[in-house]
């Protein structure tokens, strides 16, 4: 069986349900409603003088919004149009727009492509031009070449201006491209006794010695006192060398020349030795005599400070007479020397060289000089030299015999006082001594050698030391408080 052959049932048709429309306020339907006669949403024939926006019904304002927002009192003129001033304002003809008018026909009109705005052409980089652009091939106008040559003209018075000022600030300048020195004649006076005068003569005489033992060595001074190449010098400048058979002794002279030198003998008593080389035509030293010097007399010190050969000081003679003893310092020198003290600066290296008078004779060897201790050394102003005539007669003793003789005594001593008076006090007293003959005890205070005063110990030796063997000379002494004079035959020692 078919659909078709069955019947449908039969089912109600329900009327379309009514629309719910709200009820519309009277108020709001005034405000948001169609004017009274206006039928649709355009209005393009509304009659002149009805102003659409009036409203009707519209509840009161509050006193406060209309005092604010309201017209002022007695102006009925609209809020969105000014005040007229001198009478209405024209009215602009407003072209027919079809796309605001609804009920305009429909009809062909020119394509909708506005013109395009114009483009602003973006600035490039400036034009540079140069100077013969600038002027032979007219790239700017003469006006502007007249302003650019004011403004540089302006700009170099300026810079004048400011160096003439700066110029008359600042010191003139200090570069001469034409300056010479003007030449004058020499005026350097060296007479006669003056130290360039004296260093000039004696500097060739002395010479420095140098002493080398293995990987070491030890330097000084020494002066030619012979033209048989026979040098004056300390022995504690050459002791390491007569000591050690492997060491080598070097004469240096002043021009350079360096040769081999050979010790010929040397005394420990007075610290003095004599070395020989085999050089001829040398520059013999002038020996003078110590027993004229006075203290206050000029001298100059010549020699080998710290290696630095012909090295020349000056100074005075601060003292005569000075007992010095000299021992140690890794030498066998074992001396007292009746020293001559100088001011004149006096270094190591200067041993065994010259002290000159003024008339440039040799009056002492440099041998010793007074430090501060074992914290200091060098010259602070005390130096000490061997008289030069003992040093001559050891050095002709040296030199004939190879050693050198010594008066004696017999004593040893120590230096005493008892408040008042200074001396040597014996000590010891050797058998069959000089001084054994003569009846001095161990105890006598010996204060007296010859016309020597003795104050103490080192002056009793160089006392007895300046006398020649076998010479008879008084001795003064104290024994238990008694002054006693005795007479003592030195004797070799």
């Amino acid at each position: 069986m078919t659909d078709a052959t069955v019947p449908e049932p039969q089912r109600p048709i329900l009327p379309p349900r009514p629309l719910w429309r709200p009820p519309v306020d009277p108020a709001e339907g005034a405000v948001f409603g169609r004017p009274p006669g206006v039928g649709s949403s355009f209005d393009p024939r509304r009659p002149s003088g009805v102003d659409p926006r009036a409203t009707t019904g519209s509840p009161p304002l509050p006193a406060m919004l209309n005092e604010a927002f309201g017209r002022p009192d007695h102006h009925t003129d609209s809020l969105q149009r000014a005040p007229e001033v001198a009478g209405p304002a024209p009215v602009e003809a407003v072209p027919a727009d079809p796309w605001r008018d609804p009920a305009a026909p429909v009809t062909l009109g020119p394509p909708a492509i506005g013109t395009a705005a114009p483009v602003a052409e973006e600035d490039g980089p400036p034009v540079r031009y140069s100077l013969r652009q600038a002027i032979f091939e007219h790239r700017l106008r003469p006006g502007s070449l007249v302003v650019v040559a004011v403004i540089a003209l302006l700009i170099g018075a300026l810079g004048a201006g400011i160096g003439v000022f700066a110029g008359s600030r600042m010191p003139a300048a200090l570069t001469d491209p034409e300056f010479s020195i003007a030449p004058v004649v020499p005026g350097a006076d060296r007479p006669v006794g003056s130290v360039a005068d004296v260093a000039q003569r004696v500097t060739p005489a002395v010479v420095s010695l140098e002493i080398t033992i293995g990987d070491g060595g030890e330097s000084g001074s020494g002066v030619i006192i012979d033209a048989d190449g026979y040098i004056l010098t300390n022995n504690h400048v050459i002791s390491g060398a007569a000591t050690d058979t492997s060491a080598a002794l070097f004469v240096v002279f002043a021009d350079g020349s360096r040769v081999p030198g050979k010790i010929v003998g040397r005394d420990v008593l007075t610290d003095l030795a004599v070395v020989k080389v085999d050089a001829k035509g040398l520059t013999v030293a002038q020996l003078g005599s110590s027993a004229d010097l006075a203290v206050g007399d000029a001298v100059i010190a010549i020699g080998s400070p710290l290696g630095l050969a012909s090295t020349v000081t000056s100074g005075i003679v601060s003292a005569l007479g000075r007992p010095v003893r000299l021992a140690g310092e890794g030498t066998d020198t074992n001396a007292v020397i009746d020293a001559i003290q100088t001011d004149a600066a006096i270094n190591p290296g200067n041993s065994g060289g010259a002290l000159v008078d003024s008339s440039g004779a040799i009056v002492g060897i440099n041998t010793a000089i007074r430090t501060l201790g074992d914290s200091a050394s060098g010259s602070i102003g005390l130096g000490f030299a061997i008289p030069i005539d003992m040093a001559k007669e050891v050095a002709q003793e040296i030199i004939r015999t190879g050693t050198a003789i010594h008066a004696t005594i017999g004593v040893d001593a120590r230096s005493a006082t008892d408040g008042t008076t200074n001396g040597a006090q014996v000590q010891n007293v050797r058998e069959n001594s000089p001084a054994a003959a003569a009846g001095i005890k161990e105890g006598d205070v010996i204060t007296q050698v010859g016309d020597r005063s003795v104050r103490d110990a080192d002056e009793l030796v160089v006392a007895v030391q300046a006398l020649d063997v076998g010479a008879a000379v008084k001795v003064s002494l104290l024994r238990q408080g008694r002054s006693m004079t005795v007479t003592v035959t030195t004797a070799k020692q």
